[in-house]
């Protein structure tokens, strides 16, 4: 199925080419009537049709590798040899080339990245790393262009100015010109910056700060042939615009947007997609032995105590974190580890109990910069509503409470400058009344969250956002109707920007929906739902969605008992997708509460989720991964085994080959979610109940 999609979407474009061809035909002379090969064409076509579940297909293939492409790895030696032109140059705490001449040897011809087709990618993002003075800087500088060899003809560049970046390109209607103003880059400062294109929008990040977005009025060309082109790193193949300053990377993503791939980061002006290895090695070893060659001798400060600022004043410097007992050393901006004993779980302590005005359903944490930490917790009854908690000297106060109606859960999101938190309703404000959930806007003005839009929604048990090439996306999980139907549509909603609304783009059909989990993988957007029950049995087939063509169709099923969260976590460079499967209820036997909730693992080879490793758990209802140094956990929140509500949820830890393996056991009451968080005062977990007004707040003893 997932090829004759595929074959389908090309069925698609050869009618429309079809009939657009001899429109052209009709309207420009009425006697004429297409011509019999064309109609031959035309009646094999419709043949073959009905073919497309039966026949052989050739699978679709993009014209390159929808993987990073490092541009600058190809101009620049493996074995670290002379290169005319170009020379390497350390500042700042990182490398980059410099250019002195458009040789012949920084270009490379375009047929090395387009393999399958000579068509530039309609969907891409170009990442880039730079550091520019100020004083060198000239009116128009390229970072890179792809130049078409015979006629000399620039096919599409990106260059900037002290204060401005454009991409420019070969458009259907003439030269195209994307520019984003107020960009300042000639700082004699390391910067990186991810320009993500598609249709008719474009963004631009800098530093992984507030993206900047552009809405042009024609879509970037999805037929920009480089046939015959090269690529040309630096320059324009002229000595006029020939970059100046340093340059560190120049990645080319086809296929997506590259910034949730490199943000957030400890370190924004430095991320790293793909960094040349000549670059990346620092620091620089002796050819006589292994010490560690300085550029320069200078008087060495070490400071003890607390984190101390890193500005150029203190390059060189030395910090040794007591608490921590690391080593770290300043380059002007950021403190680098040099030598850090890693962080290591210990115990867990009891540290704080939140009494609540209700039992909780759900747990939301979320940071509103400049304001703090914050706990949104969904509480079952009506009055007073549910409440939102705020951190305040290491310990969560009542901050703002808000009116809903037996809340089941708390999504946080962004969209451009707008802090949205949405809840699910699952019921009306009186019975009989449509169920409404509420989409909330935080108040800059007033410091609270504000009504913003309304939502129809049936039972909602979860919500889900997510980005997907610069839109915004908002899924709900409708659990069952007023009528006790449990096979209904579960809906994604897209924020339009022009009415700033969320509006309805794709219904789901889903059996008592409990959960959604979107994640990315590469160039794909997936879309995971937990099924609980379908009106019989919870003995239900789960979805895995994959987006295509605009839409999320279906990946994979998977058999789930009572299915209520998929939590999906990735260790070192493998996929897994863990399944809290709730009750095991057949239309004749017991109910069972203890059973299997299971870890499943992507396999590369088959493109499929298959099973990794199952637990016994007790009636699970949420998985939470985090991490404590180099070490990875899946907490689970068992919540009723049949008889009793008290029982222990359960810490399991990574050990590879072992999986999964218990060590700690935490007593709770009806568990209901588990989140993980940091702050300045250490790590914690924070578990509510669903059985009881109190949610607790565990410290993680961190050796």
């Amino acid at each position: 199925m997932f090829w004759a999609f595929f074959f389908f979407v090309a069925n698609q474009k050869f009618v429309r080419t079809f009939l657009k061809t001899n429109q052209h035909l009709m309207e420009g002379q009425h006697n004429l009537v297409p011509s019999l090969s064309t109609l031959l064409a035309l009646q094999l076509f419709l043949l073959l049709l009905p073919l497309t579940e039966s026949v052989t297909v050739v699978p679709w293939k993009p014209c390159t590798d929808l993987h990073p492409m490092d541009l600058l790895s190809r101009i620049l030696p493996r074995n670290g040899e002379a290169l005319a032109g170009v020379r390497m140059v350390q500042e700042g705490g990182a490398r980059g080339v410099q250019f002195f001449s458009p040789a012949q040897a920084l270009t490379f011809p375009s047929s090395q990245l387009f393999i399958n087709c000579p068509l530039f990618p309609a969907e891409f993002s170009i990442v880039a790393t730079v550091k520019v003075p100020e004083t060198r800087m000239k009116r128009n500088e390229y970072l890179f262009t792809v130049v078409k060899e015979d006629a000399n003809q620039l096919l599409l560049g990106l260059h900037f100015s002290k204060e401005k970046v454009h991409l420019i390109y070969q458009g259907s209607v003439g030269r195209e010109r994307l520019s984003f103003k107020r960009i300042r880059l000639a700082d004699n400062h390391w910067h990186s910056m991810v320009l993500a294109v598609s249709g008719h929008h474009a963004t631009f990040t800098l530093d992984c700060g507030v993206p900047l977005e552009l809405v042009h009025k024609q879509p970037f060309p999805s037929d920009l042939s480089t046939d015959g082109s090269r690529f040309h790193i630096g320059s324009r193949r002229k000595w006029k615009g020939l970059f100046s300053g340093l340059l560190r990377q120049l990645v080319l993503l086809p296929g997506s947007d590259a910034t949730p791939r490199v943000c957030p980061s400890s370190n924004p002006s430095l991320v790293e997609l793909s960094v040349p290895t000549i670059l990346s090695n620092l620091p620089v070893k002796s050819q006589m032995n292994d010490v560690l060659l300085p550029p320069y001798e200078t008087e060495v400060h070490v400071t003890l105590g607390s984190k101390p600022a890193c500005t150029v004043a203190e390059l060189g410097q030395l910090w040794f974190d007591t608490l921590k007992r690391g080593l770290f050393l300043c380059d002007g901006a950021y403190w680098h580890s040099m030598l850090q004993e890693k962080d290591r779980l210990d115990y867990v302590d009891d540290y704080q109990d939140l009494y609540t005005t209700s039992e909780t359903l759900d747990i939301e944490l979320f940071q509103i910069p400049s304001v703090g930490l914050f706990a949104a917790m969904a509480h079952r009854a009506n009055k007073p509503g549910s409440a939102i908690y705020r951190w305040n000297q290491g310990h969560f106060q009542l901050y703002q409470n808000i009116s809903t109606f037996k809340a089941q859960a708390w999504k946080q999101f962004t969209i451009g400058r707008k802090m949205l938190l949405a809840v699910s309703n699952s019921v009306g404000p009186v019975d009989g009344e449509r169920e409404l959930s509420v989409i909330y806007r935080w108040s800059n003005k007033r410091l609270k969250f504000v009504r913003y839009q309304t939502l129809e929604t049936h039972s909602a048990r979860d919500w889900e956002s997510f980005h997907i090439n610069n839109e915004a996306f908002l899924a709900v999980a409708n659990h069952r109707t007023e009528n006790g139907n449990h096979n209904i549509d579960s809906v994604v909603y897209k924020w339009n920007p022009g009415t700033k609304t969320f509006e309805v783009n794709q219904t789901i059909s889903t059996s008592g929906a409990y959960d959604w989990e979107f994640f990315t993988i590469g160039p794909y957007h997936f879309l995971a739902v937990a099924n609980a029950f379908d009106g019989n049995s919870t003995q239900t087939d789960s979805s895995v969605y994959i987006w295509l063509g605009g839409a999320f169709q279906l990946f994979q099923t998977i058999r789930t008992f009572g299915a209520t969260d998929w939590e999906m976590f990735q260790i070192e460079n493998r996929v897994f997708l863990a399944v809290a499967n709730g009750h095991m209820l057949c239309e004749r036997g017991p109910s069972l509460y203890t059973i299997n909730s299971t870890i499943y693992e992507l396999d590369v080879t088959t493109k499929m989720f298959l099973k990794f490793q199952d637990i016994v758990t007790y009636s699970a209802v949420d998985w939470e991964f985090f991490s404590v140094g180099d070490e990875h956990f899946l907490v689970v929140a068992n919540s009723y085994d049949g008889s009793s509500y008290s029982l222990n949820s359960v810490i399991y830890r990574w050990q590879g080959y072992e999986g999964f393996v218990p060590v700690h056991r935490l007593p709770t009451i009806g568990c209901s979610d588990w989140e993980f968080f940091t702050s300045a005062e250490g790590s914690y977990l924070m578990y509510s109940s669903a059985k009881a007004p109190l949610s607790k707040v565990f410290k993680l003893r961190i050796q």
